[in-house]
């Protein structure tokens, strides 16, 4: 067995545990019970022990005073306990043999002092003396839809393929809440906190061999180990995109990530050199982050660079078209039969059948021409990839034009990015993410997102990070 087959035997298991301990379950509606009300909501298939020596059950559940008091196994604890008892709940579930658990108590490394340095270093060696494994601590720990497994209540019970890691909580949370409007599931989250024991780079390594995982994703505040980073990213990203966002690479941000969870500062230079060297995909910024992640789980491996746009608007066609060259794509060439028959659907006046495709204002009105067009462009040889910027003038008109998209989209197979037009129905992107066709709020955010899709394919590129 390799040392990748080990941890992710030592791992896996982690996500499918069949029974779960909350240490320090609060009785009342505080902070602590969201993690009783989260797996409640997903189904949690499997019995939930709430530890709280003074209360006799919490929410119709027997409590129990410790965790040594369960009868059954536990395989997973999520302790909620104060700062000064999680080393007493960690030896507990050691002596217990739990399997992992997830540390939300915080106070330790990041607050800057020795003491909870110290405190880490004696949790994490306990739990490794007794072969379990922490989450955290500082951190909201594991999300898993097939084995009903939730940091927080309302996060979608629908699985996928993204494998998320996160050491932020709260931004794990959100992008869990909005994924499904840009049309993502996940195959795994982890929240990891102050990364005491298990670590990014651990989670690069599991989900490069995850069969249910597919395109890898990470928020990052620090490298706890620098070298171990490098080899996990290279081997994961020869597998699966990897799209990561870094900060701390900034004297503010540095500050901010080491008071956040205790995250030493890096080099924005450096980090981009070895992202590009590694074969990673880097981002900055929440909106880049989740549309790179959408166009690569959405669409289809990028065959190519070469773009087609079809616009209502024409000052936003000009935009996109400027986009494209300013992402190091370039405009498609229509065959002369494309542009034949193109003459033969699109209106002669105020129109244009060169690339940009300038449907005009009529089109919104008439979503054949809109659908015609997207049909024609999608099958002309020379074109790699499709974007469409525009609408219908109602609800009838607009519920034409998305299925239109999504139906071209699908019969063409090609990649297709949908640009929004200011006063769409707010429905609109999702039910285009949901069918599988990225929606983007700008053209801009569109040829960024796919340029690097196109250049993770097709090996090194130009460099527009």
């Amino acid at each position: 067995m390799t040392n990748g087959d080990a941890l992710f035997a030592e791992i896996d298991p982690l996500f499918r545990p069949r029974s779960v301990a909350i240490v320090g379950l609060p009785q009342g509606m505080k902070t602590g019970k969201l993690f009783l009300l989260a797996l409640q909501d997903m189904g949690f298939p499997g019995p939930i022990y709430p530890v709280n020596p003074k209360a006799g059950t919490i929410d119709g559940l027997p409590c129990y005073s410790s965790i040594s008091e369960i009868d059954e196994p536990v395989d997973l604890a999520i302790v909620l306990v104060a700062r000064h008892l999680a080393p007493v709940v960690v030896q507990e579930c050691a002596a217990r043999g739990v399997r992992g658990a997830v540390l939300f108590t915080a106070g330790y490394r990041e607050t800057g002092t020795e003491e909870g340095r110290r405190i880490e270093r004696e949790m994490v060696d306990t739990a490794r003396a007794a072969g379990m494994r922490l989450f955290g601590p500082n951190c909201m720990g594991i999300y898993a839809p097939r084995t009903g497994l939730s940091f927080f209540p309302g996060l979608s019970r629908q699985p996928g393929h993204l494998g998320l890691i996160s050491h932020s909580g709260s931004l794990a949370n959100i992008l869990g809440r909005q994924a499904p409007e840009k049309g993502l599931a996940f195959s795994k989250a982890v929240s990891l906190g102050n990364e005491a024991d298990l670590q990014s780079a651990d989670f690069l390594s599991y989900f490069a061999c995850d069969p249910e995982t597919k395109v890898i994703g990470g928020y990052l505040e620090g490298i706890r180990d620098g070298s171990y980073f490098v080899r996990s990213l290279k081997a994961a990203a020869a597998r699966k995109p990897v799209v990561l966002w870094r900060v701390g690479l900034t004297p503010e941000g540095g500050r901010a990530a080491s008071s956040h969870t205790g995250a030493l500062a890096g080099s924005h230079r450096i980090w981009h050199g070895l992202m590009k060297q590694c074969g990673a995909v880097t981002v900055f910024g929440w909106e880049a982050w989740v549309d790179t992640m959408m166009a690569f789980y959405l669409l289809p491996p990028a065959p190519g660079g070469r773009v087609a746009i079809i616009s209502g608007p024409g000052g936003l066609a000009v935009s996109a078209a400027e986009a494209v060259g300013r992402y190091g794509l370039q405009m498609a060439e229509f065959s002369g039969q494309t542009r034949q028959r193109l003459a033969e659907h699109v209106p002669p006046t105020g129109t244009s059948l060169a690339n940009p495709v300038d449907v005009s204002l009529t089109a919104h009105m008439d979503m054949n021409i809109f659908i015609q067009a997207a049909d024609l462009v999608a099958a002309d040889p020379g074109v790699d990839a499709v974007a469409v910027i525009g609408s219908g003038l109602d609800e009838n008109t607009n519920n034409q034009y998305v299925n239109g998209m999504i139906r071209a989209q699908k019969n063409s197979g090609k990649p297709f990015l949908i640009v929004a037009i200011p006063g769409m129905p707010p429905d609109s992107g999702r039910s285009f993410c949901q069918a599988g066709v990225p929606f983007f709020d700008t053209a801009e955010k569109a040829m960024a997102a796919y340029s690097r899709v196109w250049a993770y394919y097709s090996g090194p590129g130009p460099d527009f990070s």
